[in-house]
């Protein structure tokens, strides 16, 4: 299993907005490298969803059920979008600030490709991600 970060904001599309649908397809992706990233996710991949506006952090996790189709808002095959659900919400929001503060997370690609609206993350960041939002129980 893989394990993936997508950033959202929230005024356009919050993580409560995913736990209200109850699943969404993710789309409006216009990067090179964070479509193929979308390409690279499968069916059970974890994301974690990180509010990318102020208070900037990390907010749930949640599970891809659909892999990488043509993303049905525009009229061009070279987007994509993916299916998720949510798994559910960290008891703590783990924010930006944290993030950079913490040594095992010190070479996340959050932080060192600020631009990228999906990245890949290892399962070591994932879990310490986790941990800090004391959601171990969502892995």
């Amino acid at each position: 299993m893989n394990h993936w970060l997508l950033k959202t904001e929230p005024g356009t599309y919050s993580y409560a907005d995913l736990v209200r649908d109850g699943g969404t397809f993710w789309n409006g992706i216009r990067n090179y490298q964070a479509r193929n990233n979308l390409q690279a996710m499968r069916v059970g991949d974890l994301a974690l969803i990180y509010h990318s506006v102020e208070p900037r952090e990390v907010v749930g996790v949640a599970r891809v059920t659909r892999e990488a189709y043509p993303d049905p808002t525009v009229d061009d095959p070279r987007w994509v979008a993916v299916d998720i659900v949510p798994v559910g919400e960290l008891r703590e929001p783990v924010s930006l600030a944290t993030i950079k503060s913490t040594p095992a997370l010190a070479a996340m690609v959050l932080i060192r490709h600020t631009r990228l609206s999906v990245v890949p993350v290892t399962a070591a960041e994932f879990r310490e991600v986790l941990r800090l939002g004391r959601g171990e129980h969502l892995a």
